[in-house]
């Protein structure tokens, strides 16, 4: 196991992490600020992905397809809010569940109807299609340091939005006491919809860029949601920076086991039951990670302040 094969894999999972970041950022904003859990943020992410992949199909611009995808689910979102979700914040988290897996049940099958139940490809930019040396013996695919870069700006630029700007300050403040920020002439409801578009907007823009470099199918927004949910368990419910940690290591943990697991075993296994193994123990290792988290701190890494 040679240094170029660890370093192309250590990128592979900070790509990963980063790219779930932006799936579990609007997340734990809608979770941790909202007090709402919603199941169907999964099927935002299949949204941008379905989207992003037929308008880059059709149009082939994939800047553009990308901020259509994100426009458009941010739009969807904003009218399901206010026809459904909005009836849920003073509701129980069991009703909340219930409805957000109706939602799920319904755009499944509105993806089914529109794009039919055959996967779709999303193609790769031509000008990121080729590698990039980053070492001497290490070409590097252009597309994944794209990947890298955005997820890097969008966690600089949620931060900087949730802590350091008005926007931010009236979303804490509605989360905080929503009936005095209402008294101080607060629009809750309004600050409320901007968050969720906000989460499907990067949901959608997660999905868009995933597209590429995984399937495009029905139902990749609930095989993803999972791990989403396990990073702001280990981040902590609503924290933003901590929903950043928690998905880098995650992703770590899952790309690394998942590379280097194998090998390792096949020096006292046979090859196919090691091959089977290996992925098995890192998904075993990424919930083995979230159990220590909640055992030694159980309000997560960086529980949000209250």
């Amino acid at each position: 196991m040679d240094v170029i094969f660890v370093v192309e894999q250590l990128l592979n999972g900070l790509g990963q992490g980063l790219m779930l970041f932006l799936l579990a950022a609007g997340l734990t904003l809608v979770f941790g600020i909202m007090d709402t859990m919603n199941l169907a943020h999964g099927s935002l992410y299949m949204a941008g992905a379905y989207i992003a992949a037929r308008a880059h199909q059709v149009g082939g611009n994939f800047v553009g397809a990308v901020l259509l995808a994100m426009a458009a689910t941010a739009l969807v979102a904003f009218i399901v809010e206010l026809l459904v979700v909005r009836r849920l914040y003073r509701r129980d988290h069991l009703a909340q569940v219930i409805a957000t897996f109706g939602l799920i049940l319904i755009a499944d099958d509105a993806v089914k109807a529109i794009w039919g139940p055959s996967p779709i490809l999303a193609p790769t930019p031509a000008a990121l299609a080729g590698p990039v040396q980053l070492l001497v013996e290490l070409p590097y695919p252009a597309y994944r340091l794209v990947l890298l870069g955005v997820g890097l700006l969008v966690a600089v630029g949620l931060y900087l939005l949730v802590n350091h700007t008005r926007v931010g300050m009236l979303v804490r403040a509605g989360a905080s006491n929503r009936a005095m920020a209402e008294f101080m002439g607060v629009r809750v409801d309004r600050v409320f919809s901007f968050v969720f578009a906000l989460g499907a907007a990067l949901a959608a823009l997660a999905g868009a860029l995933m597209g590429p470099i995984s399937a495009v199918q029905i139902g990749m927004g609930e095989a993803i949601l999972i791990p989403a949910l396990v990073v702001i368990v280990i981040g902590g419910i609503g924290s933003v920076r901590g929903a950043f940690v928690a998905a880098l290591l995650v992703g770590l943990v899952d790309t690394a086991g998942r590379a280097f697991l194998p090998p390792v075993l096949r020096a006292v296994l046979p090859p196919a039951l090691a091959a089977d193994l290996g992925p098995a123990l890192a998904g075993i290792a990424v919930y083995a990670l979230m159990a220590a988290v909640l055992i030694f701190k159980p309000a997560g890494l960086f529980p949000a302040r209250a």
